[in-house]
C-alpha cells in the first residue's frame, strides 16, 4: 500500500510540474524549430515591408509612376497559382493523417509543380522589367521590389526543396513541418502582392 501511495504521489507531482501551456510550441503541428524559423522569417519580411511603406510616404510620385510598369494581371495569376499550391499542400497533410502515402505524395507533386510555375512566371516578370531598363538601381521602389520579391523567390525555391524532401519521407510530422513553411511562403506573397502591385492605384 505504501508503494502504491508513493507512485500515485509521484504521478501527481509530475502532472503538477509539467503544465501544458496553450501557447507552447510543442502544441503546434510539426517541429517547433520550424515554427521558430517561420516566425523569424515573417519578422524579416515585416521589417522590409514597413521600410517600403515608409519610403513610399516620402516618394509618392515615384512609387505611383513605378507601379504603372508592373504586370498586375501576371502577378494576380501568380497569386492564384501559389494559393492553389498551398491547397494541395494542405491536402497532403490530410492524406498523411490517414496514412494515404501515395495520395500525399501526389498532392505534394501538385504543390511543387505549381510552385515551379510561380517561379517561372516571376522570372519572366523580372525579364520584362529588365527589358524596360528597370533594374535595382532605377529608384527606391525597384530597389525594394527586387530585394523583397527576390528574397521571397529564394524562399519559394527553398520551399520546393523541402516539399521534395518530405515527399521522400512523408511522415505526419514531416508533412506538418514542411507544409507549414510552404504556407508561410503563401502568406508572405499574399501580403507582398497588394502592397507592391495594388496600393496607390486609385490615387
Amino acid at each position: 500500500m505504501d508503494e502504491l501511495y508513493q507512485n500515485q504521489e509521484e504521478g501527481a507531482q509530475r502532472v503538477y510540474q509539467e503544465p501544458v501551456s496553450p501557447w507552447a510550441l510543442e502544441n503546434l503541428p510539426g517541429d517547433p524549430m520550424m515554427w521558430i524559423l517561420i516566425v523569424s522569417e515573417i519578422l524579416v519580411f515585416g521589417g522590409a515591408l514597413w521600410a517600403f511603406a515608409g519610403n513610399e510616404l516620402l516618394n509618392v510620385e515615384i512609387y505611383r509612376e513605378a507601379r504603372t510598369h508592373l504586370n498586375v494581371p501576371l502577378a494576380t495569376i501568380n497569386t492564384i497559382i501559389l494559393l492553389t499550391s498551398g491547397l494541395f499542400a494542405a491536402f497532403a497533410v490530410r492524406f498523411g493523417k490517414f496514412k494515404q502515402t501515395g495520395k500525399a505524395r501526389l498532392s505534394l507533386l501538385g504543390a511543387g509543380i505549381l510552385g515551379v510555375a510561380f517561379m517561372a512566371l516571376k522570372i519572366y516578370e523580372y525579364k520584362e522589367k529588365l527589358a524596360l531598363g528597370l533594374d535595382v538601381e532605377t529608384n527606391t521602389f525597384y530597389t525594394l521590389y527586387y530585394l523583397v520579391t527576390g528574397f521571397h523567390l529564394a524562399h519559394v525555391i527553398f520551399g520546393l526543396i523541402i516539399l521534395g524532401i518530405i515527399a521522400l519521407w512523408p511522415t505526419e510530422d514531416n508533412l506538418e513541418s514542411g507544409t507549414a513553411f510552404w504556407h508561410m511562403v503563401d502568406l508572405i506573397w499574399v501580403i507582398i502582392f497588394p502592397i507592391f502591385y495594388l496600393m496607390g492605384q486609385g490615387l
